[in-house]
């Protein structure tokens, strides 16, 4: 059987539950077919790129898989019938990744605190960053509009 990776989106008014409803009716397809769904990871609600069927937004779904193309192209079948269905890809690969792919591990480093390397802008009491040697501003003339500043070039 051959390794494939396989993602859908789905439109944004279904619920994440109608979502993972549908992944099982996809992963019961593929195995009643004679494969194996090794993974499957629900990545969320995110934007797309450009509208698809007057849609901005989707639900994006990822299933790891090894299965012969006939339960492959079944799946696709079905899905394609599916209206809630936006779009899917499936993919051949030489094998498949382990733990969490790289949509996940994005959202995992998005959620950890910062770990402090970063300007902090409650110890510095603004937005400002440290002018350091370059000495203060000099004033401004309000009034003196675009030709003061010609005048002094």
């Amino acid at each position: 059987m051959a390794l494939y990776e396989h993602v859908f989106l789905a439109r944004q008014d279904v619920t994440a539950q109608q979502v993972e409803a549908m992944t099982e009716t996809y992963k019961a397809v593929i195995e009643a077919n004679g494969g194996a769904v090794a993974k499957v990871e629900y990545w969320g609600v995110k934007s797309l790129a450009y509208r698809i069927k007057k849609n901005r937004k989707a639900h994006y779904a990822l299933f790891n898989l090894d299965a012969p193309a006939a339960a492959v192209a079944e799946m696709e079948r079905q899905m394609a019938i599916n209206e809630d269905i936006l779009r899917f890809m499936t993919v051949r690969v030489e094998e498949l990744e382990e733990g969490p792919s790289a949509m996940l591990q994005k959202r995992d480093r998005d959620d950890r605190p910062d770990r402090g390397d970063r300007f902090d802008r409650g110890d510095r009491g603004g937005d400002r960053f440290d002018r350091g040697d370059r000495g203060p501003r000099r004033p401004r003339d309000e009034d003196a509009g675009v030709d003061a500043v010609e005048e002094e070039v």
